[in-house]
C-alpha cells in the first residue's frame, strides 16, 4: 500500500501536531509552542506542510491548501514587521486556518501520498506528456510527471512550464494563476527543501479540468505589435517615468477592461520595459481599486495579482512569452473583471470631499483613520445572498478620505503601514486575502515612484475598512490568550 508523504524528524512532529490537534484546542496549544521558543517561520512551514498533506482541494477555490499556501508569503512578511507577541497573531491565524481545513468534512480526512516520479522519456518528452495530461484533465498523471521535472530540470524551467498552463486559465478563475505563483514566491522565502511537495497541490489544481478558455485577442496583440521580437528591455529607469504615469493613469480611468491589454501592448511596442509596464499596471490597479464600489473583502485581486505580476516579471528564467502574457492577462480574471461593473467615476477619492476635511496632526489623523475602520457598521448577513455582489457601505468612503488627507499632508507612511498591519491581524474571514492585500500595498508603495506610490496606502485603508469586523473569532480568542 502507498504511504503518505513523510517529512524529516526535525519538522514531522510539528506537522502532526497541526494535523491532529482538535480545532477547539489549536490556538492555545500553538501559542504555548511559540512562547516556548518554536520559531515563527518553523511553525508556518509546519502549517503549510500539514495543510498540503492532509486537506483535499474542493471543486471551487475555497478550502483545502489553496489559500493557506497562497497566503504563506504575506503572513511571513507581516510577522517580521510586528513586535512582541503581536507577531504571533498572523501565525495563529494561519495555523488555525490550516487546521480548520484539515478537519472540515469537505476537505478531510485526506492524505497526500508518496509518488514515484514518472520519466516519459527525457526532459522534452516528459514536458510533452505533462501538457497532454493537462489537456485530458489527468491531475494524478500530471503530478507524477512534474515530480520528475522538479528533479531533472532547473526549478525555474519547470515553473515556467507550469505557468504556461496557469496563465491562460486565469480567464476561468484568478486562482489558477495565483495559487502556483504565490506558492513559488513563498518558497523563495522559506527555501526550496519542500518545493516539490508544496507545489504538488498547485500542480494538481492547475492541471484539472476545465480546459483553458481561448482569449484570441491577446494572441492578436502579440502578433500585431510583434512583441515577442520587439520587447528587449527588462529593467525600468527614470527615463520611463512620464510614460509609466501616463499609461498607469489611463488604466485607472478605464471603464472597459478589455482596453487595458491594448494600452500595455502599445506601450511595450513603443519601447516601454517589462518592469515599466508592470509598474504602470500597478498604478492602474490602485486607481481602479479606489474607484471600486465592492464590499466583498475578498475582491482584492486587482491589487494582489498586479503585485504578484510585478514580482514574476523580475524573475530570471521565465520566458518572454510568459512575462508578456502575465501582463496582458491581468484583466481576464473573473474577480478582477467583475469590479468594472461596480465603479465610480475617476478620480477617487473625491478631491472636494478630502479638501473639506479639517486639519489634523499626524497622530490625530492616524487615530481618526483607525477609529473610522473600527466603527464600520456590522454586516447584516441575513441580507447577503451573493458575497461577490456586496457593495461597500458609505462609511468606507470616510476612511478613504481620511487616508487621502494623511498622504496629501505628507505624513509618515511607515506609521500608517504599521497601523494597517495591526488591523489586518483581526481578519479571520477572508482566508488570507486581507493579509495578501496588505503585503501588496506595502510592497507596491516601496516599488512605485512618485507621485503615484501614495495610492497604494489609501487602497490599504479602503481594504481594511471593507474587511474589518466580518469575522474576528480567531483574533479575539488569540487576544484573550495573549493577555493570560
Amino acid at each position: 500500500m502507498p504511504n503518505r508523504v513523510q517529512f524529516s524528524e526535525a519538522i514531522e512532529p510539528l506537522v502532526q501536531f497541526i494535523e491532529e490537534t482538535p480545532p477547539p484546542e489549536i490556538l492555545d496549544r500553538t501559542l504555548d509552542k511559540l512562547r516556548a521558543g518554536v520559531p515563527t517561520q518553523t511553525m508556518l512551514t509546519a502549517s503549510a506542510l500539514a495543510v498540503a498533506r492532509s486537506s483535499d482541494l474542493p471543486p471551487g477555490h475555497h478550502g483545502g491548501p489553496l489559500h493557506p499556501l497562497a497566503g504563506l508569503y504575506a503572513v511571513s512578511q507581516l510577522v517580521g514587521r510586528l513586535e512582541g507577541e503581536q507577531r504571533f497573531v498572523p501565525v495563529l491565524q494561519h495555523v488555525a486556518l490550516s487546521n480548520k481545513h484539515i478537519h472540515h468534512p469537505a476537505m478531510g480526512p485526506y492524505s497526500l501520498l508518496e509518488f514515484d516520479p514518472v520519466d516519459a522519456g527525457g526532459v522534452e518528452a516528459t514536458k510533452a506528456a505533462f501538457l497532454a495530461a493537462v489537456n485530458r484533465g489527468e491531475t494524478n498523471r500530471a503530478d507524477h510527471l512534474f515530480l520528475w521535472l522538479w528533479q531533472n530540470v532547473p526549478p525555474i524551467e519547470a515553473f515556467d512550464l507550469l505557468l504556461s498552463v496557469a496563465i491562460p486559465k486565469n480567464a476561468l478563475d484568478d486562482h489558477y494563476f495565483i495559487f502556483p505563483a504565490f506558492t513559488w514566491r513563498a518558497l523563495e522565502t522559506f527555501g526550496r527543501e519542500y518545493l516539490p511537495v508544496l507545489m504538488r497541490p498547485a500542480v494538481r489544481y492547475v492541471t484539472r479540468f476545465p480546459t483553458v478558455r481561448a482569449v484570441p485577442e491577446i494572441d492578436a496583440l502579440l502578433e500585431k505589435h510583434e512583441l515577442l521580437t520587439r520587447v528587449t528591455r527588462q529593467q525600468s529607469g527614470e527615463d520611463e517615468t512620464a510614460v509609466i504615469g501616463r499609461v498607469g493613469e489611463a488604466i485607472g480611468r478605464c471603464d472597459d477592461y478589455t482596453d487595458i491589454p491594448v494600452l500595455l501592448a502599445e506601450a511595450l511596442a513603443d519601447g516601454l520595459s517589462l518592469e515599466g509596464a508592470g509598474e504602470a499596471l500597478s498604478i492602474g490597479a490602485a486607481g481602479l481599486f479606489l474607484r471600486s464600489l465592492t464590499g466583498n473583502p475578498m475582491d482584492v485581486h486587482l491589487h494582489t495579482s498586479a503585485n504578484l505580476r510585478r514580482y514574476l516579471i523580475r524573475l530570471d528564467g521565465l520566458s518572454l512569452r510568459n512575462k508578456l502574457l502575465i501582463l496582458l492577462f491581468w484583466h481576464t480574471g473573473p474577480e478582477v473583471k467583475s469590479t468594472q461593473y461596480r465603479m465610480e467615476p475617476a478620480p477617487q477619492p473625491d478631491p472636494a470631499a478630502v479638501a473639506a476635511l479639517p486639519y489634523q496632526t499626524q497622530d490625530a489623523l492616524l487615530e481618526a483613520i483607525t477609529e473610522s475602520i473600527y466603527q464600520q457598521p456590522p454586516t447584516d448577513w441575513s441580507t447577503v445572498t451573493n458575497l461577490g455582489k456586496m457593495r461597500a457601505v458609505p462609511e468606507v468612503k470616510g476612511t478613504v478620505n481620511l487616508a487621502q488627507q494623511y498622504v496629501q499632508d505628507g505624513y509618515d507612511p511607515q506609521a500608517l503601514m504599521r497601523r494597517l498591519g495591526e488591523i489586518v491581524c483581526h481578519d479571520s474571514f477572508t482566508e488570507m486575502h486581507a493579509f495578501k492585500h496588505h503585503q501588496a500595498i506595502v510592497e507596491e508603495f516601496h516599488a512605485t515612484r512618485e507621485p503615484w506610490r501614495w495610492m497604494h496606502l489609501v487602497s490599504g485603508a479602503q481594504a481594511a475598512a471593507i474587511s474589518f469586523g466580518k469575522n474576528m473569532e480567531i483574533y479575539e480568542e488569540a487576544l484573550e490568550l495573549l493577555h493570560t
